[in-house]
C-alpha cells in the first residue's frame, strides 16, 4: 500500500522542486520589501502593504488567472517573452512555482517584517555614527537579529507552496510530469476510480514533509535565537 508509484514519486519531486524554487525568489524580495515595510514610511505605504497581502486574501483561483492573463501565450508579458526570447511560462513547473511564490510572498514578507519591527533601531543608528555603511549595517547587525524571522519566512513559504493548488491549476494546469504537484495529484486520484490508496500515500508524504519543514525551523530557529542571546 505503501509503495509508491512512479507518477507519485515524480509529484512528489515536481513539489519539491516548486517549492524550493517558490522560496528561492520570495526570500530576497521579501527581504527587500519587508525593510521598505518596516523602516521606511512614505506616501503610498499603506496601499503597497494592501497590494503585497492581496494573494492572502483574494482566492487563489483569481491569482491563476490574472497570471494567466498576464503571462500566458497571448498576455502582454507572456507574448514578449515569446517573441523576444522563445521563453514560455503558462504551462511549465516555471509558472507553478512563479504561482506558489506569489502565494507565498505576502508570508514571507509578514514574518520578516515582524522581526525587523522588533529590532532597536538605536543599535541601528549608533552602528552608522561610528561610519558603517547601511549595508554594513543591515549585514552585521540587522541580518544577525531577524534571523528566526527569516527561517520562519522560509519554512511558511515553503509549506505553502506545497500545499498551492487554485492558482497553479489555473495558471499551469494539471499536466503529468510537468506541472501535477502533491496538490494537483491528490486531487487527480481522488477523482480515479480506486485511487483512494495512491491518494493516502500522498497525503502521507505531505504531512511527513510539512512536520519535517517544521522541526528544521524549530531546531535552526532555536540555535539563532542562542546564538543571538550568547
Amino acid at each position: 500500500m505503501f509503495s509508491p508509484t512512479a507518477l507519485e514519486l515524480e509529484a512528489l519531486y515536481l513539489s519539491l522542486k516548486v517549492a524550493l524554487w517558490s522560496v528561492l525568489i520570495t526570500l530576497p524580495l521579501g527581504l527587500l520589501f519587508a525593510w521598505i515595510l518596516a523602516r521606511k514610511d512614505f506616501y503610498g505605504h499603506a496601499l503597497l502593504n494592501g497590494i503585497i497581502h492581496l494573494p492572502l486574501v483574494l482566492p487563489p483561483v483569481v491569482v491563476g488567472f490574472f497570471l494567466l492573463s498576464l503571462l500566458g501565450r497571448q498576455g502582454p508579458v507572456g507574448a514578449f517573452l515569446h517573441d523576444a526570447f522563445g521563453l514560455t511560462v503558462a504551462f511549465t513547473w516555471q509558472g507553478a512555482a512563479i504561482a506558489s511564490s506569489i502565494m507565498a510572498f505576502p508570508l514571507m514578507v509578514r514574518a520578516i517584517r515582524l522581526s525587523i519591527e522588533n529590532v532597536d533601531s538605536g543599535l541601528e543608528a549608533a552602528a552608522r555614527t561610528l561610519g558603517a555603511s547601511p549595508f554594513r549595517v543591515f549585514y552585521s547587525i540587522t541580518l544577525p537579529l531577524i534571523s528566526p524571522g527569516i527561517l520562519a519566512g522560509i519554512i511558511l513559504a515553503f509549506a505553502r507552496s506545497l500545499g498551492e493548488f487554485g492558482a497553479t491549476i489555473t495558471f499551469v494546469s494539471n499536466i503529468p510530469g510537468e506541472t501535477r504537484t502533491l496538490p494537483l495529484a491528490i486531487f487527480s486520484l481522488v477523482q480515479t476510480p480506486s485511487g483512494d490508496a495512491g491518494a493516502l500515500r500522498l497525503v502521507v508524504f505531505s504531512i511527513i514533509l510539512a512536520l519535517a519543514a517544521l522541526l528544521i525551523a524549530e531546531y535552526l530557529a532555536a540555535r539563532a535565537k542562542r546564538r543571538i542571546e550568547g
